[in-house]
């Protein structure tokens, strides 16, 4: 009975989200025409600007590894006070979980907005979208898994006489390196797509191409672009994904 109970309750959900989301099949089929002329109309593919969106695309990139970086680097002490079994100040832990969660709720594309109108045009903007969000994020996966660690170790260094901070770089740290720099891969890899639409914004990149691809529906010079962006991608998901399993 509870089992049919959820199942009509999802069932109305469903039906509801569709609604409110004005899914509409009929426009659907009678637009699936209108794509496939623009699908046409994109072979052969423009290549006379192929430098300039490498250029582009290694610009999407670069934002997306700075961006991680500085995340990275604002996590590691937020996850600190955001982890319950170790923060040297436990008032502090409902803030710094609240922070952090704040930030991965907004999108980079949000913050990228924000910071275009504070920085003004260009890939910094991106740079800035990018670390507030992933600070968030990473920061949530790193207290995580400080807290799902085994303290054993750590409190056996500390029964020597050394210091938390100490028992905590000689104990814990080794024990959760290994999953906090597969995540920091795994975050660099999503950044790197999302920042492809990061232009679309302003705020450089390859996704400035893309705007004004599809602004001037040259579709043969978006197909392009969208075919150097899934090589790219796919070129540091392999590789990253290559790092992780060393790390395992």
């Amino acid at each position: 009975m509870l089992r049919a109970a959820c199942l009509v309750a999802l069932l109305v959900l469903l039906a509801a989200s569709a609604r409110l989301a004005q899914v509409d099949l009929g426009r659907l089929i009678e637009g699936l025409p209108k794509l496939g002329h623009w699908l046409a109309t994109a072979w052969p593919p423009k290549l006379d600007e192929v430098p300039i969106f490498l250029w582009r695309t290694a610009e999407t990139v670069a934002m997306a590894a700075v961006g991680t970086a500085i995340a990275t680097l604002l996590a590691v002490p937020m996850a600190l006070l955001a982890s319950r079994n170790l923060t040297p100040w436990p008032r502090l832990y409902l803030p710094a979980r609240w922070l952090l969660n704040g930030l991965r709720g907004i999108d980079s594309f949000v913050f990228a907005l924000l910071f275009v109108a504070a920085v003004g045009l260009g890939p910094f903007a991106g740079v800035l979208g990018i670390a507030l969000h992933t600070w968030g994020s990473a920061g949530k996966f790193m207290a995580d898994t400080i807290e799902s660690a085994p303290l054993g170790p750590m409190q056996a260094v500390e029964t020597t006489g050394a210091g938390r901070l100490i028992a905590a770089r000689y104990a814990l740290v080794p024990e959760v390196l290994p999953a906090i720099l597969s995540s920091t891969l795994y975050l660099f890899e999503f950044n790197v797509r999302a920042s492809t639409v990061l232009g679309v914004v302003g705020a450089g990149g390859i996704g400035q191409e893309l705007k004004n691809s599809m602004d001037l529906l040259d579709f043969a010079r978006l197909a392009t672009i969208i075919a150097i962006v899934l090589l790219v991608v796919t070129a540091i998901d392999q590789v990253a994904a290559w790092l992780r399993r060393r790390l395992v």
